[in-house]
């Protein structure tokens, strides 16, 4: 066969590393798709493409036109709507498919987590008396805190909050990980924090202020992932080259 044609679902480091690595070996045409969420996403090492693709249906689509033979999920981890539709465009076509998801955080001792589904739960879990909260999990679910206007929030996120939230005791911080512990500490403490609520990523640009969360004794309200992909998966950008490797292993002997 030629060259593969590879589709790399990112949006996240891990995607961007394995785009370097994959372009570095020169046996592959690669295409990064961005979901187009970051008004200023982080330059990347191959073409990109920007938007979403309208469901499943229509990614399949565009897999068979554009003559794809692997297409890698490696979205964020809460990303689940364009995982449920890689692995359906996947089994539709017939394709191989991989998704590449970071190991989830683990609670150490020290650690004051209470799991939650989704940031509504958490919202709800703060209780009726007003606490002083970190959202730390982006401006895709900020509003979610007008339900709940007796807090104090700080929310922090790559991008502005639009439209501004309907809060009178609410702070914005701007910023792209990674993040330093000396760092989260000072954020923490400079805003007397007392909850955050977070979801579990994964990986280590944003896990300082978990760190910072345990130093402090503040608590965590943790939202747990959802169910795994349905398609083969991976934790790791090696295990993704290998995997690679197997399906296309005279492609890869050329670019040794």
């Amino acid at each position: 066969m030629g060259r593969p044609r590879i589709l790399i679902l990112g949006g996240t480091s891990e995607a961007r590393l394995l785009a370097e690595a994959l372009a570095a070996r020169d046996d592959c045409d690669i295409l990064l798709s961005l979901a187009g969420r970051t008004e200023k996403p982080a330059a990347q090492p191959v073409p990109v493409r920007i938007g979403g693709f309208g469901g499943a249906a229509a990614l399949a689509d565009f897999l068979k036109g554009g003559g794809y033979d692997l297409l890698i999920n490696a979205t964020h981890p809460f990303a689940e709507r364009i995982s449920v539709n890689a692995a359906r465009a996947a089994e539709a076509t017939g394709m191989a498919a991989i998704a590449l998801r970071r190991p989830e955080w683990q609670r150490l001792p020290g650690d004051h987590w209470r799991d939650v589904r989704s940031i509504p739960a958490a919202i709800e879990a703060l209780g009726p008396s007003p606490r002083q909260v970190f959202l730390a999990t982006g401006r895709q679910g900020a509003h979610y805190a007008e339900a709940a206007a007796q807090h104090h929030y700080l929310v922090r996120s790559v991008d502005p909050v639009e439209p501004p939230l309907a809060l009178a005791n609410v702070d914005y911080i701007l910023d792209r990980g990674p993040f330093t512990l000396e760092g989260e500490l000072a954020l923490l403490s400079r805003h007397h924090i007392d909850v955050i609520i977070a979801k579990n990523s994964g990986g280590g640009a944003t896990y300082a202020k978990i760190e910072a969360a345990r130093l402090l004794g503040i608590e965590v309200m943790m939202v747990t992932r959802a169910q795994a992909s349905m398609v083969k998966t991976v934790e790791t950008v090696e295990a993704v080259l290998a995997a690679v490797a197997h399906l296309f292993p005279s492609a890869m002997k050329r670019g040794v």
